[in-house]
């Protein structure tokens, strides 16, 4: 499978247009928040930073994640990626803690007035329907790509956007109303959302680290013994991730007497397996009928 097949130059492509929006978007918060003094427009600002840097991130994953096995890595580079996820992750917890020591800092220094107007605000606007385009511009291509990193980031700028509208909002309140308070006050769902959104890339990523079963087990095997000449399929294991690569490893017994007519039938085998799951790699151990079993996987302390 070569570069263009597996989609890693379109997921490059769209890293860096995230990676300039993100950028922008971070100096213009930055700017606002030091003029006026808003702690809560510095640390949305510092999020959209996080943001950049999760595209950063993403992009040196994205290079080492030749899905094309090496000497070095013989499965392929495909756990470069969720690793990657895990690192954007690891940004949305930090962006959650940034936006709890604002409101602590907020408190302490005593809600004093913000120096902001109506120019302040609409930058704040420009930058949130901005987050909103390039979230949903990242969401569609990491579905269309079937890229675990992109919709990654995609959770990554949706938390942006509710940052910047809970900030938004709260400075709104304060310049029309002088309820400085209002900020300190939504900051914290604020981060239950983002710790939800931290939990979604957790869950989504880690199955393929720790190897996870990718195919049930009774579905390849109903797939293999439908090819003639397969008498008994058990012992079967999967992970990866399905839809991008999946590696698969059986025993089987066959109604063969000669290496060759064994061989063309695991190569059935195979097809028949890449037709039903799509992209895998199967690794078939042939036994004679006295190693016939009837339970078709493992079982252990976890199942």
């Amino acid at each position: 499978m070569g570069l263009d097949a597996d989609h890693r130059r379109a997921v490059r492509r769209v890293l860096l247009v995230a990676l300039a929006v993100n950028l922008l978007l971070s100096l213009v918060k930055l700017g606002v928040g030091l003029l006026s003094g808003s702690l809560a427009v510095l640390a949305d600002g510092m999020h959209s930073a996080t943001d950049g840097l999760s595209s950063l991130m993403g992009l040196f994953t994205n290079q080492l994640s030749d899905p094309n096995p090496d000497r070095d890595h013989p499965y392929g580079h495909h756990k470069y990626e969720p690793l990657g996820a895990l690192a954007i992750a690891a940004f949305i917890l930090m962006a959650a803690w940034e936006i709890l020591q604002a409101a602590g800092q907020r408190i302490i220094s005593g809600l004093g007035p913000l120096d902001l107007g109506m120019p302040e605000l609409v930058l704040l606007l420009v930058a949130l329907l901005a987050n909103v385009v390039l979230a949903r511009y990242e969401r569609r291509q990491g579905r269309r790509l079937g890229s675990a990193l992109l919709q990654a980031d995609a959770m990554h700028t949706s938390s942006d956007v509710w940052t910047s509208l809970v900030v938004l909002i709260g400075l709104s309140g304060a310049v029309a109303f002088g309820l400085n308070w209002l900020d300190v006050v939504l900051a914290i769902p604020l981060c239950l959302l983002l710790l939800r959104v931290c939990w979604q890339v957790l869950r989504s990523n880690l199955p393929q680290l720790v190897d996870q079963i990718a195919i049930a087990p009774e579905a390849i095997h109903e797939v293999a013994m439908a090819v003639p000449g397969v008498l008994n399929c058990h012992d079967i294991a999967s992970r990866g991730v399905l839809g991008q690569q999946v590696f698969i490893e059986l025993h089987m017994v066959v109604d063969a007497t000669d290496l060759t007519t064994a061989h063309r039938i695991t190569e059935e085998v195979e097809e028949a397996l890449e037709v039903g799951f799509g992209p895998v790699r199967c690794t078939i151990h042939l036994e004679p009928r006295a190693y016939a079993r009837a339970a078709i996987t493992f079982r252990g302390t976890h199942g």
